[in-house]
């Protein structure tokens, strides 16, 4: 009964989350502009605060629509980006009955509806899953993890994805996503700017308002990263405990997630987007203040913290 409350009270808060992320990432995007306009305005005019706060509230509708346009876009057609950059395509019974039934069961089990099942031809052992509603959730599977994971440890797999469906994790990340490529798509943007769009010719208040820019764009995005990989974090420990409660044998997990350091590496997936989404995915190993960092920015806890927890059921 316990596991039971835990579950949807992690479905509410991860609601709410949403909603504060749906509410937060546009006023950090309004604060930036603010930032922006404050930084760039000559200080020698008469009257400086009330001519930025003028420019800002006549900025704010087309800074608002830029972001919904932005957000609606990708909401629209994630499933898509997604499945496009990860390189999958659809798994279906035909193809292969095994995974198939494993995860029609689990979901029988607990009275969900069946995801899509996709899968990437790769022979790294990794899955993710994605989408926003029941129309586009998808569990996505590797090549390499369907091969080389037992029944039993497969399903452990399948249940910790199904559980990120049910918390609504997926939903939540896809949110985070969307808004954190906002702050990357400028800064790129700006940065790009600065090194090829004029040289020298460009005047120097010019190349001040983009150097503020690219600094208030950094800022930001690392704020709304380090938001983000909390949330990250946090929804694997819940993922796993939520499998180990679905399939009542967590030791299969612990036992595929032993597998799947030893070689989780897509070699197919270029975005970083979609690697966070991984069961698996952590940084290269680094040491002093670079271990530091990496820890920081770091989208999973310690895959031997998660084994330690799921032996101790």
């Amino acid at each position: 009964m316990a596991q039971y409350v835990g579950i949807h009270t992690q479905i509410r808060r991860n609601n709410t989350r949403s909603v504060l992320l749906l509410l937060g990432f546009p006023l950090l995007v309004l604060a930036a502009v603010y930032a922006f306009l404050y930084l760039t305005t000559p200080q020698y005019e008469t009257g400086p605060a009330y001519d930025v706060n003028e420019v800002f509230v006549q900025t704010i509708p087309g800074v608002l629509i830029a972001v919904a346009i932005w957000f609606g876009i990708a909401f629209l057609f994630h499933s898509h980006l997604i499945n496009s950059a990860a390189g999958s395509k659809s798994l279906e019974r035909k193809d292969n009955m095994r995974v198939y039934n494993l995860v029609e069961n689990l979901c029988m089990s607990k009275g969900m509806r069946m995801p899509k099942v996709n899968v990437i031809e790769d022979p790294a052992l990794n899955a993710f899953a994605s989408g926003i509603n029941e129309k586009t959730y998808t569990v996505t599977l590797t090549r390499g993890i369907i091969d080389k994971l037992t029944d039993e440890e497969l399903e452990g797999v399948i249940a910790h994805e199904l559980m990120h469906i049910r918390n609504k994790d997926v939903r939540l990340l896809i949110v985070s996503v969307i808004f954190v490529g906002i702050f990357s798509f400028v800064a790129q943007i700006l940065f790009r700017n600065m090194i090829y769009g004029g040289g020298r010719r460009r005047e120097n208040k010019d190349n001040r308002a983009i150097l503020i820019a690219m600094v208030i764009a950094f800022v930001a995005f690392l704020l709304s990263m380090l938001f983000r990989f909390a949330i990250s974090r946090k929804r694997e420990y819940m993922a796993d405990s939520g499998a180990a409660e679905m399939t009542k044998n967590p030791m299969a997990l612990a036992s595929a997630l032993r597998k799947i350091s030893g070689n989780y590496r897509v070699a197919s997936v270029k975005s970083e987007d979609v690697a966070e989404m991984f069961i698996e995915n952590r940084p290269d190993k680094s040491s002093g203040i670079m271990s530091m960092i990496t820890g920081l920015f770091a989208t999973h806890p310690p895959i031997e913290k998660r084994i330690k927890i799921l032996e101790q059921f």
